[in-house]
């Protein structure tokens, strides 16, 4: 059986933007947005919005179950055991990780990310080993039997909040492949973590009528490059979260 299911990781409690998923773009909430963008993607079976059981999480879990989207709601900080939760109920062979502050999240980066894992038959693939995608396109792929190993096995708690970690140690013997961008695009901002970020995108897609999801990344790029104005609006760093949870593992 191949079955690829994606799990957009999903929560209210945001310290930078509580509350982004649900903010409005191109008339829907983010993730309901983000949603109806990748059932355009090939290769995915089904996708499913995977949350926490915090009571927190009502609210989104009533809008996407109002938008008919499968929801999945687990640990809060323990995100790792929340996918592996997901998985049980929803069996895959592969799970695409994606996360819901990535509106503009292009499907055909999905499908090409997944089709790498397939060709090369890696354990994980994704397009962020280095990064030369913009922020906000990140995707991974990974097989169901790497996710229980990962669960079972990783300890640290940014490896369990941010699922992915213990999969990309250097000293791991685990096959992994990655895909490049056409050019380093990696310094472009298109994710929402911050009221700038959010004010980008939206008008990113105020400036795209019609295209609400059919807009691709070349479509971003040539709005960009039509006014570069609008790269200065969210100058933050990439990956901030990340890299503030494996600080704390050295705290810790």
């Amino acid at each position: 059986m191949r079955r690829a299911v994606a799990f957009v990781q999903a929560r209210m409690t945001s310290s930078r933007l509580p509350g982004k998923v649900l903010e409005t773009i191109g008339g829907l909430p983010s993730i309901i947005f983000m949603v109806k963008r990748l059932r355009r993607a090939r290769t995915l079976d089904e996708i499913v919005v995977v949350t926490s059981d915090d009571p927190t999480d009502d609210k989104l879990v009533a809008a996407v179950s109002h938008a008919d989207i499968a929801v999945y709601r687990g640990a809060l900080q323990d995100v790792l055991s929340r996918f592996q939760g997901a998985l049980d109920e929803y069996p895959a062979s592969e799970v695409v990780r994606v996360t819901g502050d990535c509106p503009l999240l292009d499907p055909a980066v999905v499908d090409a990310v997944v089709t790498l894992r397939r060709q090369t038959g890696a354990d994980y693939a994704s397009n962020v080993e280095p990064p030369t995608f913009p922020d906000g396109m990140d995707v991974e792929v990974f097989t169901a039997s790497l996710l229980r190993e990962a669960n079972a096995a990783a300890c640290l708690p940014s490896e369990r909040e941010h699922v992915t970690p213990w999969m990309r140690r250097p000293e791991s013997p685990l096959r992994r492949a990655n895909l490049t961008a056409i050019a380093d695009l990696s310094g472009l901002r298109l994710t929402v973590d911050y009221p700038d970020d959010l004010r980008l995108v939206r008008e990113l897609v105020r400036r795209s009528p019609g295209l609400t999801c059919e807009l691709d990344l070349f479509d971003i790029l040539r709005l960009l490059q039509a006014d570069p104005s609008l790269v200065e609006l969210n100058l933050h760093k990439r990956n901030e979260g990340l890299v503030l949870s494996q600080t704390n593992d050295l705290k810790g």
